[in-house]
Formats: C-alpha cells, sequence, structure tokens
C-alpha cells in the first residue's frame, strides 16, 4: 500500500468480504488480483466491462467477460431490496450498492461503494468542532464529506459527551441494518424511510430527542434548508454537508441561499450608490446564517475554512475577494499547515494605535468582573464572540438558556409580549437590547451586560473610538475596490481630523485622495490614479 493508502485506511474496520460474498464467483476471482485496500468502487453494467475504481481514479476492468443479466441477479438475491432510491447496503457494513434500472424498473447495472472508517480526517480542523459551533462542508461527490461526519459524530458523542443525533437518510453515514455502525460512537441514529421525508426527520429529531448536536449528510432541498434554519435556531449545533463545490456557488444556489442567511434586493439611494461605485440595486444577506463556520472540502489532504459565514457572504456581494484559511494534512494524517486568511488591505499602523487603546480600556474595566455567560437572540453569536476573545472578557455564549446570567437580543424583538422577554422574565435575567448586529453596537451591549462600569468622559471616547474605527474600515474597503479595478469612489462626510487618518491611510497605498464638497458634508474621493513614489 502507497503512503497516500497508509493515511486514509490504516484505521479501520469495514468487513470487507461480507461485500465480496455477495459478488459472482468469477467476479470474486479477479478480485484477488487487485489491490482491495485501495478500491472505491465496483461498477457492473450489462454489456460492459466489470470495472473497478481506485481512491486515485485509476480505473481497471475485471477480466475479459461482459456483464451479463445473470451477474445482476446473483447479486441482487443476496441484498436487501432496494429503498426508493435505488440505494440499499449490507446490514453491519458501510458498504452501498445502487442500482440502475431500465424504464420497465428491471435492475441492468450496480455500483458497489466501499465503506471504510477512516481516523484522523478532522485532525486540522478538531479545534473547530469542539468550538460547538454549526458546520457546514461542500465538495465534490467522493471527497470525504461522509467521512468527516462519521468521525465528528463520534468526536462529540464519544469524546466530547454530547448528545448526538445523526439523521440518517441513506444508511450512508452509520451503515445497514437496525444497529448503527460503531464508527459515530455512542450517537444515536435516526433512519429516514424515504429522502423527501429527510426535512420531517430533521425536525422529529429536535422535537423529540432533545439532541445537543444533529448530524446531517446532503441537504439539497429548500425544505430541508429551512428545517436546517429551525435546527439552529432552537439553539442546537448543526453538522451537515449540502450540494455545491464553493461557499460562492452556493450564495448562487436560490433553493440552499437561505443556508447562508439567504438573499434580498436593495435599492440605494444616489449617494450610498456613488459612495460604494455600484448599481442602485445590489443584492446583500437577508438575515442571520443557519451556519456558523462553512469548510470546503478540496481534495482529501487540503480544507479551506471560512470561519465567519456572515462576514465571508456579504465580502462576496460586494465582490470584494475572500480568502479562507487553509488546512492540509500530511499523508499520515497529521496537520502539516494551518495558513489564516488574510485581512483586506488596511493601515497596520492605525490598526494597531486603536486596537491598543481599546484593549487596554476593556481589560481594565473588566479585570474585576466574574465569569458570565450570556445567551443571545437573533444577535450575531460570532461577533459576541470576536469581542469576548478579542479584549479578554470573563464571559462565554452559552446555546441554553437556562445556563445564562444575562441576555442580549435584537431591538425588533424588546416589544411587551415578545418571546425572549417572556422567558428572560421567567428566568429572572437581565435583557439588553442592540439597534443592529454591528461590531461597535454589541460590543457596547455586551460591556453593559457585563456591569462593566464607566469612567467620566468613557462614553465620549468610545464614541470617538467608534467613530475612528468605523471611519478607517470604510477607507480600507474603498481602497480594496480601487486598487481591484473601480475608478474612483467617495467616502462618507467625516471630520477633519477624521479625514486626516483617511487620507495617511490612502496615502501608504500609493492612491491619490482628494476632499470635495463643503462643510458639513465634506468628504474624500480616492482615485485610481497612483501617486509618484519615484
Amino acid at each position: 500500500m502507497n503512503s497516500a493508502g497508509e493515511m486514509f485506511y490504516s484505521d479501520f474496520f469495514d468487513d470487507l468480504q461480507r461485500l465480496v460474498n455477495v459478488l459472482p464467483p468469477r467476479i470474486i476471482g479477479e478480485l484477488k488480483k487487485k489491490d482491495l485496500n485501495e478500491i472505491v468502487e465496483i461498477v457492473l453494467d450489462i454489456g460492459r466491462l466489470p470495472e473497478v475504481r481506485y481512491l486515485n481514479k485509476q480505473l481497471e476492468y475485471l477480466g475479459k467477460k461482459e456483464v451479463i443479466q445473470e451477474d445482476i441477479d446473483y447479486i441482487t438475491e443476496r441484498i436487501e431490496e432496494f429503498t426508493s432510491d435505488n440505494r440499499t447496503g449490507i446490514p453491519g457494513t458501510l458498504h452501498r450498492i445502487s442500482a440502475i434500472k431500465n424504464r420497465k424498473g428491471k435492475t441492468i447495472g450496480l455500483t458497489c461503494r466501499i465503506g471504510r472508517v477512516v481516523t484522523g480526517t478532522i485532525d486540522c480542523i478538531e479545534d473547530i468542532v469542539k468550538k460547538e459551533k454549526s458546520i457546514l462542508f461542500l465538495g465534490r461527490p467522493g471527497v470525504g464529506k461522509t467521512t468527516k461526519l462519521r468521525e465528528i459524530s463520534r468526536l462529540l458523542a464519544d469524546d466530547l459527551n454530547k448528545r448526538v443525533v445523526v439523521v440518517d437518510t441513506s444508511n450512508e453515514i452509520a451503515g445497514d441494518g437496525d444497529i448503527p455502525h460503531a464508527a459515530i460512537g455512542k450517537s444515536r441514529r435516526m433512519q429516514v424511510p424515504s429522502p423527501e421525508r429527510q426535512k420531517d426527520v430533521m425536525v422529529e429529531a429536535v422535537e423529540n430527542h432533545m439532541p445537543e448536536v444533529v448530524v446531517v449528510d446532503e441537504i439539497g432541498t429548500e425544505k430541508e434548508a429551512q428545517a436546517a434554519r429551525t435546527i439552529a435556531e432552537r439553539g442546537v449545533m448543526l453538522v451537515a454537508t449540502a450540494h455545491g463545490n464553493t461557499l460562492e456557488n452556493l450564495i448562487k444556489n436560490p433553493t440552499l441561499s437561505d443556508l447562508l442567511g439567504g438573499l434580498t434586493s436593495v435599492t440605494l439611494g444616489d449617494d450610498e450608490a456613488r459612495r460604494r461605485a455600484c448599481q442602485k440595486t445590489v443584492l446583500e444577506r437577508e438575515k442571520q446564517p443557519t451556519f456558523d463556520v462553512v469548510i470546503e472540502i478540496r481534495d482529501r489532504n487540503t480544507l479551506a475554512v471560512y470561519p465567519s459565514v456572515s462576514d465571508a457572504v456579504d465580502c462576496i456581494l460586494r465582490g470584494w475577494l475572500v480568502t479562507p484559511e487553509i488546512r492540509k494534512i500530511d499523508d499520515k494524517g497529521k496537520t502539516t499547515e494551518i495558513r489564516q486568511a488574510p485581512e483586506l488591505p488596511c493601515a497596520e499602523e492605525e490598526k494597531e494605535n486603536f486596537e491598543q487603546y481599546i484593549n487596554k480600556y476593556m481589560r481594565e474595566v473588566s479585570s474585576n468582573a466574574a465569569n458570565k455567560k450570556i445567551f443571545v437572540y437573533a444577535v450575531s453569536r460570532s461577533i459576541v464572540d470576536k469581542v469576548i476573545e478579542r479584549y479578554g472578557l470573563n464571559a462565554e455564549v452559552t446555546r441554553n438558556i437556562d445556563e445564562a446570567d444575562v441576555v442580549i437580543s435584537h431591538k425588533s424583538y424588546s416589544k411587551s409580549g415578545a418571546k425572549i422577554i417572556n422567558v428572560a422574565k421567567e428566568y429572572h435575567l437581565p435583557i439588553h437590547f442592540v439597534r443592529s448586529n454591528t461590531t461597535a453596537q454589541i460590543q457596547k451591549a455586551v460591556k453593559h451586560a457585563l456591569g462593566i462600569g464607566g469612567r467620566p468622559g468613557d462614553d465620549f471616547a468610545e464614541e470617538c473610538f467608534d467613530e475612528r474605527e468605523e471611519a478607517l474600515k470604510e477607507a480600507q474597503g474603498a481602497v480594496y475596490k480601487v486598487l481591484n479595478g473601480v475608478s474612483s469612489v467617495e467616502l462618507e462626510p467625516r471630520k477633519i481630523n477624521i479625514r486626516k487618518l483617511q487620507h495617511e491611510l490612502i496615502e501608504k497605498h500609493n492612491l491619490e485622495s482628494t476632499s470635495v464638497g463643503d462643510e458639513p458634508n465634506r468628504r474624500l474621493k480616492i482615485v485610481k490614479t497612483l501617486k509618484n513614489t519615484g
């Protein structure tokens, strides 16, 4: 076995012999001449030579005799009946047999997929899994999505003692038979009678069995996407795969875009459209994504991680380049590289200055605060996590309101009679509201929620910081657009001291900026002409 084979098949219990036993004797005789450890599929079609397909996509034939109807019948007589999706399996194993039928319903072809337990495939993303954030995997068929779901299920159930329910539509995750395969550990498995009922079983799992984690393979319809949102909104961690190879492709998929927050058409005013250097009608994210993290499986050794789905989707919709984290493993399953995603172009000096100021301030005022658990409702959990981590606060976000010390919710739910207000009252929890899901708003809410007392002038200092941060982020985004082809961009009106900071940032990228308009609407305009650096 070569090194790639050692990586993927060094530690599994697949009982390949149970699949071999249902094959015709002449096929078994030819298989004995092959390296069974490397085989991915055995393909039998009437009138064609039997084939074996390998992990490296190599194809070989099993003998020189074509498949006949008796070969197909020999196999179908020794396996369970095919379900409505033309699939079946061998009880107690992960092997899958799929049928090709003619117009009269007669089986004329079979694909025998070898099921193996592969360990070590999630080592490079184990830190992400342990954060208990909802994760969506994307990738082409055969790249290892289901294998990762299987290993994540075992990790969460056995190592982290989570209540995990696997929604197994085609018994591909936990194998055929009433007893789930040992590869999913202590996870419970709910079988789905037919693919069209997957959405119902997803909701049933949450309503009837109180899971902390739900694992689903292949979300492919709008109703399944809605069921996924229902699960996430109930505070349950969701780990799933979806049809699509890349994040950008999924955004453009009208059926599944709701997994990423959905799209809505927004008409901008003339000034805003001019400032953004775009058309007046644009697409924007409609709501919070169902998933916190998206992972593209580019090949069996390489994963591309988008740690904040909301930020990535917003950037893609505005035409900005988004570079994910790249995580790689070697042929022995060990992590060899974790390359962090670069930030958008910015002035590092300005960023460092105001980050040092706010970090020092938040550390000082939170040093005496007790560790608190925050329950968020209709508020970006990823931003709350970032605020807590960025400023070293003594707090954490909890998915269970009965564990919470305080609630942070969106202002749209502040009316009397809102469900979150009633629940907060029931648990005697203070509740704080944010006007919008922005870092500045959530930062203030977290500060108040933790009971961090202010000093004279703090509100003014914080307001000034927020304005500087917002202005510099706006400028760096505009610089990025100009460097990538936009002829000019006008910024929002700012005070003279803020415009000076923006000027300095723009000059560091060798671009021209001029002030246009009259006070109080005086603002900067960035043009594509590069400054003469000679």
